[in-house]
């Protein structure tokens, strides 16, 4: 076989309240937030003990990959690392060249093209072999899976679950709003090839991705494409509106239900039970809005399988990729693409 381990590598958070600030710090070095933004952020890890549910269902992902792999005879150890908290990737990278890893795939969970979301998973990749030194494995980050049905299926079936609670008399003034984490206006530019239009790939698949849901899950409803969980400084700009901002101005046009689908993201971590299950719901309510929040993928079976065919897919010498939509795809990105946007220094 060409590799010989899968890791899940991930975002990390905090596990008890002391690590929180701590954190943050790693999340937002060099970005120049604000010292009264990370203040803010941290109260909301605080409301729930400390604690970002985000590392539990890492652990959950993982014990269900595994259980896959076993079930599917797919001889492979599965390692898992974070970008921001404990464990963290270069620990993880000196564990697998002790286990005698030589050639690992990397499975992030993030499906979508971007700096953040992708690029820069690459550079934690170099960072962590450089620490850990001769020897280290190789790590092959798998495609974007944006467009695969184990991530778009089970969006489809939490959206279609989300309107099922809704009052059937109000569909005709009900309307889908898709999420994903906002980011700056010139990260959001960049692009890896071949090119694509602006604003770029992190938005072109997003959208993409919420046209496959809301055309399966309701094709007679309309649907918007908005942002949440800002955290740069208020002088750069970036993608906007914000959800809070969206469902206001749809109670003033008339809409009286909002099913919310998080569809940039994998698994209900903080972000998104902060920012929409309190902040957003609490918009709606003010506003007079019906509001359900779709449910994320998770440890869905679909979900869990398409890790197990990503890697097959990687395998293959001319894959046949499992895939919904029509942007373009690739498996190694080149040193240009998704380049960082110049940072501000912080004011």
């Amino acid at each position: 076989m060409p590799y010989d381990a899968l890791v899940l590598v991930s975002f990390g958070g905090p596990e008890r309240p002391e690590d929180v600030i701590p954190f943050l710090e790693n999340v937002t070095r060099g970005r120049g937030v604000p010292p009264e933004r990370l203040a803010a952020v941290a109260e909301h890890y605080y409301s729930f003990g400390g604690v970002s549910p985000i590392n539990q269902q890492n652990r959950e992902l993982m014990a269900a990959i595994e259980a896959d792999f076993s079930a599917n005879e797919l001889p492979l150890p599965v390692y898992w690392g974070n970008r921001n908290w404990h464990p963290l990737l270069t620990d993880t990278v000196a564990e697998m060249k002790a286990d005698g890893v030589k050639r690992a795939l990397a499975f992030v969970t993030s499906a979508y093209g971007g700096y953040s979301s992708c690029r820069q998973y690459l550079e934690d990749f170099a960072k962590a072999r450089a620490a850990v030194g001769e020897g280290a494995p190789v790590i092959d980050k798998l495609r974007h899976f944006a467009d695969h049905p184990g991530f778009v299926s089970p969006h489809i079936d939490a959206v279609r679950a989300a309107l099922d609670t809704l009052d059937p008399a109000r569909r005709e003034t009900t309307r889908l709003v898709f999420t994903a984490h906002s980011i700056p206006n010139s990260m959001a530019m960049t692009a890896g090839p071949p090119p694509v239009d602006p604003p770029g790939r992190y938005v072109a698949q997003l959208r993409e991705t919420a046209a496959l849901v809301a055309a399966a899950a309701a094709p007679d409803l309309s649907w918007d494409l908005v942002w949440q969980s800002r955290s740069g400084p208020p002088s750069v700009p970036w993608l906007e509106p914000d959800v809070n901002d969206h469902l206001a101005a749809l109670a003033d046009t008339g809409v009286t239900s909002v099913v919310v689908s998080p569809i940039g993201f994998v698994s209900d971590h903080l972000e998104v039970i902060w920012d929409l299950d309190n902040e957003a719901a609490a918009t709606a309510k003010e506003r007079g809005l019906d509001f359900v929040r779709a449910a994320t993928p998770g440890t869905d079976p679909r979900f869990v399988a398409m890790v197990r065919e990503l890697v097959l897919e990687r395998m293959e010498p001319h894959p046949d990729r499992l895939r919904l939509g029509t942007l373009p795809l690739w498996d190694t990105c080149p040193a240009d693409c998704c380049t960082p946007p110049a940072r501000r220094p912080s004011s």
